[in-house]
């Protein structure tokens, strides 16, 4: 049968799925700013400026600036009740899937387990150790850590980064008073062994990475987007229905953010 005047089937485009994860490049702020849109977040942005979305009940900010300096995320949180203000910073570099792990986690209800951010580093095989007054995890590779440090004064911190010697290098800070199971998302993506997906003309160059090239639709891809986007509606959308019916005496359960990741 012959196809309608101006019908063409969609082409496919080159994509590459890169691992380690942590040296794979910034990627596509969408990949966040649009989670926190799907679950209710203000968009604050101004016109050609700095990425600026704000949480329903205006007690957290997420911003991303790649021109100030230093250029990257920036997130913050006010001191509510029992908790006190705190503030991380991600550099420009810091794979969006792993800035996800943290911001998606501002979204969703604190489980009743107590945090444990260790705990995904060492079941990645990450290597754990002491030094001095911090206590360190990097991974297997090297390329990446986690560091929580205490000074001599009392002031502590938490750094985080990955290494590479193309430009993919990035460095990371959390103050001290940063909720626990907001580092521990974070931490989970950072160490994930999943590889991640970039366009072509995107990939890192780098003796660090392993790629491997897939071909994919645009359809794909937006669905692959869209699915990200329905899960954070669902999970808001929840959790409004139970407000709205009667106090919520459980958690909801973890929508795991990458559910629509790039391994297909």
């Amino acid at each position: 049968m012959k196809q309608g005047q101006g019908w063409s089937p969609e082409q496919p485009e080159q994509h590459y799925l890169v691992q380690p994860r942590t040296v794979a490049g910034g990627g596509d702020i969408r990949h966040v700013s649009e989670y926190l849109r799907a679950s209710g977040w203000r968009d604050r942005s101004t016109k050609r400026g700095p990425v600026r979305m704000e949480s329903p009940d205006r007690t957290l900010r997420v911003a991303y600036d790649p021109h100030g300096q230093p250029g990257g995320w920036t997130i913050h949180g006010k001191a509510t009740g029992a908790n006190e203000e705190w503030s991380a910073h991600l550099g420009r570099q810091t794979p969006v899937e792993i800035v996800a792990g943290l911001t998606d986690a501002l979204t969703l209800p604190r489980s009743a387990h107590a945090p444990n951010v260790w705990a995904p580093l060492a079941e990645s095989g990450w290597n754990a150790r002491f030094e001095g007054n911090s206590y360190s995890a990097t991974s297997p590779d090297g390329t990446a850590w986690l560091q929580y440090r205490q000074e001599t004064d009392g002031t502590a911190m938490w750094w985080t980064g990955a290494n590479d010697t193309r430009g993919n290098s990035w460095r990371g800070a959390f103050t001290p008073t940063t909720p626990l199971h907001v580092v521990q998302a974070f931490a989970t993506q950072l160490a994930s062994p999943e590889p991640v997906m970039r366009p072509r003309g995107r990939v890192p160059h780098s003796s660090k990475i392993r790629t491997w090239s897939v071909s994919v639709t645009p359809s794909q891809l937006g669905a692959w987007q869209q699915a990200r986007i329905n899960t954070a509606r669902a999970a808001t959308w929840s959790r409004n229905s139970h407000r709205s019916a009667r106090p919520s005496t459980s958690t909801p359960p973890y929508a795991h953010a990458g559910s629509a990741r790039t391994r297909r």
